[in-house]
């Protein structure tokens, strides 16, 4: 016996719902595209603008993604080669260095620095690498390099200042106030200069200059100094007679005033003692051979000869 099964009819309030989120859709559509239409009528451009700039704006990623592949596939360089060579072809290539601002500096090290540019397109010329390549000779403490149009390429040095010599092992080299070594030099070009000498000296060399400019008028009788210990100066006078002077920047300046005043006094520069010892607070020792038939040394107490 055939069995009928009936299917569960839609309930009324099912009905209604479904009818309701209909209407409540189709309502939500007209006022989007009425808010869309108000926006483009407030808009200060035409309907067939924004389609152009649209249009424009969709151009343009097409050629930035093409010219991404291409850069990727190296044609950005055979562009960039194809130019290059253009412009060479059109006489914008390097074919004189110009050095300024040299006096001590050998220009020739210069020129093997920048020669390899020659006959390269102007449009090649790395500025920051030659720059980078100037700056590692001796005598530069700054440089700038440029391109001057057609075919020249300009180098302006600044150079350092020699300031001083220092006495090495095997060699004398000639520095400038900080210390940086500029290059060797001979005994007899050495000659009046200050000589620094000592395990450590070159380090110090900006701390001896504060040094001697607290005592200015004894500065010019100051032909060489030694950095003894690590930890401070003997100042030797064109007179041959030495100074010592105590460890630390306040101590070793205060000496050296002192001293200075004592020689503005009593002519200590220049008489027949050899050497004066200031590492004692409130004293000085010297050491004059001639002075007396006594063993002691002469000795100057709370600034009084």
């Amino acid at each position: 016996m055939a069995q009928t099964i009936r299917r569960k009819a839609t309930g009324v309030r099912r009905q209604a719902r479904a009818h309701d989120t209909k209407r409540q859709v189709r309502q939500a559509k007209q006022t989007t595209n009425s808010l869309v239409v108000w926006l483009l009528r407030k808009l200060p451009f035409t309907e067939e603008q924004l389609h152009k700039t649209f249009l424009v704006v969709i151009l343009a990623a097409i050629a930035g993604v093409a010219l991404l592949i291409a850069s990727m596939a190296g044609l950005t360089l055979l562009v960039n080669d194809k130019v290059a060579q253009m412009a060479a072809n059109t006489g914008f290539e390097v074919n004189s260095v110009d050095v300024r601002g040299t006096k001590h500096l050998n220009e020739l090290k210069v020129y093997d620095q920048v020669l390899g540019e020659r006959n390269r397109s102007m449009t090649q010329v790395d500025l920051a690498a030659l720059r980078a390549k100037v700056m590692t000779l001796s005598w530069v403490e700054d440089a700038r390099v440029s391109r001057q149009l057609p075919d020249r390429i300009v180098v302006d040095i600044v150079e350092r200042t020699p300031h001083a010599v220092l006495r090495k092992p095997d060699r004398l080299v000639l520095i400038d106030a900080t210390g940086h070594e500029l290059e060797p030099i001979a005994q007899g070009k050495a000659k009046g200069m200050l000589m620094i000498s000592g395990p450590g000296a070159q380090a110090e060399v900006e701390g001896l200059d504060k040094l001697l400019d607290a005592a200015p008028a004894l500065r010019p009788q100051v032909t060489a100094a030694e950095w003894v210990g690590n930890r401070r100066w003997n100042l030797t006078f064109k007179t041959g007679q030495v100074l010592a002077l105590p460890q630390g920047d306040d101590d070793s300046a205060k000496a050296l005033i002192e001293f200075a005043r004592l020689d503005g006094v009593n002519r200590l520069l220049g008489g027949k003692v050899v050497a004066f010892d200031m590492r004692t607070p409130d004293r000085i020792y010297m050491r004059c051979p001639d002075c007396a038939a006594e063993n002691k040394p002469p000795v100057v107490q709370g600034g009084a000869t």
